[in-house]
């Protein structure tokens, strides 16, 4: 009788630590993710959750954010989406999906650290990282910039140059969140319009064009100019005063996930210290406050990041873009 009562007494036990809260089950099964990173960077991420997580079989898919989403309504249209998770490059997108009851929320994902305003407040999407948008300058410029005031100086008169948001998300959401700005507001790009700022398709040639003297002067993504001032080019970035706007990378689950508990796992690897660890090698800004960032970045703690409200800026984002195109053209 002894190993009957030895078997109960196990059987109580077991029961009683799942009453009280024993970790869930380990992740297992297959994810699907969809996801804009560049190629090296989505590998990377795959491969690091997956051996966080050995039961996982992940597929992925890189594709630009225009493309993938295109893909991904064709699939919507078809009543087929195939993707359990999204990791794409902004919040308005995600945003757009929300709004069209597209994704699910993860009301216990790991945020507490994280600011207000890097992730959904009812739990829809999460930012990975942030891709920031500051000033670059060349080093033999005339004037070292420190607001985003001093684009519109005598100094800076058609010397500068700034992504359009017509191609660029990043600059999309820049326009966003400078118009909420009290000292910048819309009036900002009318104002850069009189002093001879020009507008380029995308942030790489705004780093060409600054780092080889056609301008001196430019609005471009962080991580460009930090990584080649690294290399000895001639440029240098800066944080201005009040603030730089953000890409977040962020991450959904949709609603239409086949694997939704995994897809959870996935998100709380990619917000917890070693997947923004693994951010920071990368070389881009971790999201989560207290992780080192890569070498010639600040402490992201020392970085204001000026808000904006991404679905004021879905609603707007038409306005805007036919506001920019009438300034600066197409």
């Amino acid at each position: 009788m002894k190993p009957i009562f030895a078997i109960l007494a196990t059987m109580a036990a077991l029961a009683g630590g799942a009453l009280s809260g024993l970790p869930a089950q380990a992740a297992s099964g297959k994810l699907v993710l969809y996801t804009s990173q560049l190629e090296a960077d989505a590998r990377q991420t795959v491969e690091a959750f997956k051996a966080a997580n050995p039961g996982v079989e992940v597929d992925w898919i890189r594709n630009g954010t225009t493309e993938l989403m295109n893909k991904l309504r064709a699939e919507f249209a078809a009543g087929a989406p195939q993707p359990d998770l999204l990791l794409i490059a902004d919040a308005v997108t995600m945003e757009s999906l929300k709004a069209e009851q597209r994704l699910q929320p993860f009301a216990d994902a790991p945020v507490a650290d994280y600011r207000p305003g890097t992730h959904d407040a009812q739990g829809y999407w999460f930012a990975t990282k942030l891709i920031t948008t500051g000033i670059v300058y060349n080093t033999a410029a005339p004037m070292k910039p420190a607001s985003w005031l001093d684009l519109l100086k005598p100094e800076a008169k058609g010397s500068a140059v700034m992504p359009s948001p017509l191609y660029s998300g990043a600059a999309a959401i820049h326009m966003a969140a400078i118009k909420e700005q009290p000292t910048l507001g819309a009036g900002y790009y009318e104002a850069l319009q009189r002093n001879g700022v020009t507008a380029a398709k995308g942030n790489g040639g705004i780093l060409k064009a600054v780092a080889g003297g056609e301008k001196l002067y430019g609005m471009v993504v962080d991580y460009l100019p930090i990584r080649e001032t690294l290399k000895g080019a001639p440029v240098a970035f800066v944080f201005p005063k009040e603030g730089v706007s953000a890409v977040t990378e962020p991450v959904a689950i949709l609603k239409t996930a086949k694997n939704p508990e995994t897809a959870k796992a996935f998100v709380s690897f990619l917000l917890g210290r070693e997947g923004q660890e693994l951010a920071s090698r990368q070389g881009f800004l971790p999201a989560l406050p207290g992780v080192k960032p890569p070498d010639g970045f600040p402490d992201p703690a020392t970085i204001t990041l000026m808000p904006y409200d991404p679905a004021k800026a879905l609603a707007e984002d038409e306005a805007n873009k036919r506001a920019f195109a009438d300034l600066f053209g197409g």
